[in-house]
């Protein structure tokens, strides 16, 4: 590598060039020019949804063999005209973490070990689990013969990285089953 040159060194660049303000050649350094983005060798692009919560920002998933290798703000996107917050410009990480779960697991009562399950069968699980806990504990009315129609013994817990549209199902199903306790990870 060459050593650097004293007239190369940026303020005199740009003091001597075209670019007083330095806020464009002058400041730019020759391995800067080499550098190219991650997005221009991408196979494609795809606009997405933020998944972090319930904005609705616009993303541009940019992907290579099979792979997401970058996600920025969509400039197309009437919510968010292509800024991401912090979360969202990290939900790369999100997609392509080597700590993602993406089986089924479930540890038995009083077990020790995690097993992996069939999704279908984690299905079938929750839905016997939820429909014996409503069963359970449903109470049609009160000591005073006013009517309640509620179930005690099921409440939803709801994430951050769902949107607006889950939300909404989410709270109509656990309403129309008579819960009482609905509350969002992201409120808490």
């Amino acid at each position: 590598m060459a050593r650097p040159h004293f007239l190369d060194w940026p303020v005199l660049r740009q003091l001597r060039g075209a670019d007083p303000t330095g806020r464009g050649a002058a400041v730019t350094s020759a391995k800067t020019h080499e550098i190219t983005p991650r997005t221009a060798t991408a196979d494609g692009v795809a606009q997405s949804i933020c998944p972090y919560c319930a904005v609705g920002c616009g993303q541009r998933v940019f992907h290579q063999d099979g792979k997401v290798i970058q996600i920025e703000g969509d400039p197309d996107s009437p919510v968010s005209r292509g800024r991401l917050c912090p979360k969202g410009a990290a939900s790369e990480q999100l997609a392509n973490s080597s700590l993602r779960q993406t089986k089924v697991r479930y540890r038995p009562p009083h077990g020790t070990q995690w097993q992996d399950l069939e999704l279908d069968t984690a299905m079938d699980m929750i839905a016997d689990r939820f429909l014996e806990a409503r069963r359970n504990h449903w109470q049609d009315a009160d000591e005073h013969g006013r009517p309640l129609r509620r179930a005690m013994g099921i409440a939803s817990l709801g994430g951050a990285t769902i949107d607006n549209e889950e939300n909404y199902l989410i709270k109509k199903f656990f309403t129309a089953a008579g819960a009482i306790q609905m509350e969002n990870q992201a409120r808490i």
